[in-house]
């Protein structure tokens, strides 16, 4: 390769190599289907349990000082939510008989910490099943590391990542794994693409950055200098006003091999 070649590709993980938004939809209608054996509540109060443990994931701040799991963070996510929506229906004022018996039963049936432990881990061994690398996706990376150095960079707790790292079966695909948990800071800081840079041996003008979040995949390509950035955006979507503008913009990472044909 000549020195302006590509020598690296930096690839995000989650909705870029694998649907974590999709396995993430799956797991959540398997847990509502045993909130539903567990709890005398109706569709709606059982979607507003999983909406609120949705949320929490949302706005989740996970301090590993703190003495307690990210699991165990996540059990009581599910609690916590179980019960504000048990509290809702008590304040309630109903006078349908069925409304009446509904909460006589939830009152019979109180969320307790293993239920909560049950929703949780049965969303999370459901996320876990469904994700993997696609066929045609193996055969992209096997392809690209005949002629490319590969390091996978992902934001997110350490243990979550990793179990997903893991259950995709990613590693034997790539020359090095960076997940952002395990570091001071995560995309988009320069710091932690310098990491990545000096694990592969290139320079920043020597990779290519693939990623499905403008805020963290392009923009922190952008700010690391790498030769282009590529957004994986499958609902072919405008980049926002005010947002970093790709270089590329591709529906599927199946695209790549074109772009770095124009690169070449």
């Amino acid at each position: 390769m000549d020195s302006k070649a590509v020598k690296a590709i930096l690839f995000d993980l989650d909705n870029t190599l694998i649907e974590t938004s999709r396995a993430g939809g799956v797991a959540i209608q398997k847990t509502s289907e045993l909130l539903k054996t567990s709890l005398a509540l109706d569709d709606d109060s059982v979607r507003s349990i999983c909406d609120k443990f949705k949320q929490k994931l949302l706005h989740e701040s996970f301090d590993p000082s703190a003495g307690r799991s990210i699991d165990q963070l996540r059990v009581s996510h599910w609690e916590e939510s179980i019960q504000e929506v048990e509290e809702s229906i008590q304040e309630v004022e109903e006078s349908i008989q069925e409304v009446e018996e509904s909460i006589q039963e939830v009152e019979e049936s109180r969320c307790t910490p293993s239920l909560a432990a049950q929703c949780y881990y049965c969303w999370k061994n459901s996320r876990l099943e469904i994700l993997s690398l696609s066929p045609e996706i193996c055969h992209l990376l096997t392809d690209l590391r005949s002629r490319y150095k590969l390091l996978l960079l992902t934001n997110g707790e350490t243990q979550t990542q990793r179990e997903k790292v893991e259950a995709a079966r990613c590693e034997e695909f790539f020359d090095a794994v960076v997940i952002g948990g395990e570091h001071a800071e995560q995309k988009p800081f320069v710091s932690i693409f310098t990491l990545c840079f000096n694990m592969l041996e290139v320079e920043a003008r020597d990779c290519v950055m693939v990623g499905d979040s403008l805020d963290t995949d392009i923009q922190g390509g952008f700010n690391a200098g790498v030769r282009a950035t590529v957004w994986i955006s499958a609902a072919g979507g405008s980049v926002p006003e005010g947002s970093v503008k790709p270089d590329y913009t591709v529906p599927s990472v199946l695209e790549l091999p074109h772009i770095l044909q124009q690169l070449k």
